[in-house]
């Protein structure tokens, strides 16, 4: 553990680590110790920013920040304290928030509360309120706190616009990006109950924490900004003349409605063969890889089209993109395509369950037919295994 010397100073501790200190990662640790580590570390570093803040919060009372040459603690936190401009931010605001709720102390230190939630919770929390917002906001994420603020403090709906953004100015490496044909942009805002809305066609090459590009307003109407291309602009104008019939008014929101409703309707028919009219199954060949129509439809609505990997300790994956259809017992181990042996798992978890059974990959296409000797006793029915 590495232990920083930290040289006392009336007004800032300065902590710098000692000549002979050398950072080593712990390659050493078991999996199960370097689980148990790092959740350790994690509570002593929620411990260590409460205390932090409860020292900021003395600090500012006192001001002493100004004897020390600034004219703020804001100013104090980013250059004394060396903290990033949005680290300075919160945490100032939050030292002088804590002086009024101390509960909030107690929702960082076992983590209910963080940072990220508590700054959006500021600028509502009122003595007749914060009992109750605090309790409302226990245990939710940025989003789901952004949500419940729209649900108890509502705002009007956002005006449908288009506009032209001004040209970026080129950058050497994206010079060859821009000089693609028609790339002028245009912003639209539309309101409506749609969440999430792709900006862009071609989808990360790894899956990236979510940024939503829906800011909610009020209980069930959500603010979407994107930008997109001149032949998008296109596309959305012409469509709105040609429902004219059906949307008079030409709203936006309701014609997005329309396409996004279309474009889930063709997804599930490709992805997990969707039909009004599905034909039953013929069953599947033997020894054949193929998944049939009728176990994929059947998979899908059993997983609820997410990843269905458990957790020994219970917690499910549910994530929705890159997912795939997974056999829990490997064909190459003679698992059949059926609904029992089928799940639905994320491209991770689905590579996860292939590292457990058959080892880790020697190679990036590299094939495994043999299961790994520690692998052997895997119970087939709890799902462990890979595609």
């Amino acid at each position: 553990m590495l232990a920083p010397s930290c040289a006392t100073d009336k007004l800032a501790p300065r902590c710098v680590l000692s000549e002979d200190m050398k950072i080593n990662f712990p390659s050493h640790l078991t999996d199960t110790a370097l689980v148990a580590a790092v959740m350790r570390l994690a509570g002593g570093e929620r411990e260590a920013t409460v205390q932090l803040i409860t020292y900021l919060a003395e600090l500012d009372r006192r001001r002493l920040y100004l004897p020390a040459g600034y004219s703020s603690l804001y100013a104090y936190c980013r250059s004394e304290l060396q903290l990033s401009e949005p680290e300075a931010y919160i945490r100032m605001k939050a030292a002088r928030i804590v002086r009024r709720f101390p509960r909030i102390l107690e929702m960082l230190i076992d983590g209910s509360l963080n940072l990220t939630t508590l700054r959006l919770l500021v600028p509502h929390l009122k003595s007749s309120n914060h009992q109750g917002l605090l309790d409302a906001a226990a245990g939710k994420s940025k989003r789901e706190v952004k949500e419940l603020l729209a649900r108890l403090f509502p705002k009007p709906d956002a005006r449908p616009s288009i506009r032209k953004l001004p040209a970026p100015r080129p950058s050497l490496a994206a010079t060859a990006t821009l000089a693609t044909p028609g790339a002028a942009d245009v912003v639209l805002g539309v309101s409506r109950t749609v969440t999430e809305s792709p900006a862009r066609a071609q989808p990360p090459a790894s899956p990236s924490p979510h940024h939503p590009l829906a800011m909610p307003l009020a209980a069930d109407r959500y603010k979407i900004t994107f930008t997109a291309s001149t032949e998008t602009r296109d596309k959305l104008e012409f469509a709105r003349d040609l429902l004219r019939h059906a949307i008079p008014d030409g709203d936006p929101a309701a014609i997005i409605d329309r396409a996004l409703m279309a474009l889930l309707e063709e997804l599930a028919r490709n992805k997990f063969a969707a039909a009004d009219k599905p034909r039953p199954g013929r069953g599947p060949a033997n020894g054949s890889r193929h998944i049939p129509a009728d176990v994929k439809r059947a998979v899908w609505i059993r997983d609820l089209g997410r990843c269905a990997f458990v957790a020994p300790h219970g917690r499910r994956c549910n994530e929705r993109a890159f997912v795939e259809f997974h056999h829990v017992q490997p064909y190459a181990a003679g698992g059949p395509p059926t609904v029992v042996n089928i799940a639905l798992r994320c491209k991770s978890h689905n590579q996860h369950e292939a590292d457990v059974y058959f080892g880790p990959r020697s190679g990036v296409d590299a094939v495994r037919e043999t299961a790994a000797a520690y692998a052997a006793g895997i119970d087939v029915g709890t799902g462990s295994g890979p595609t």
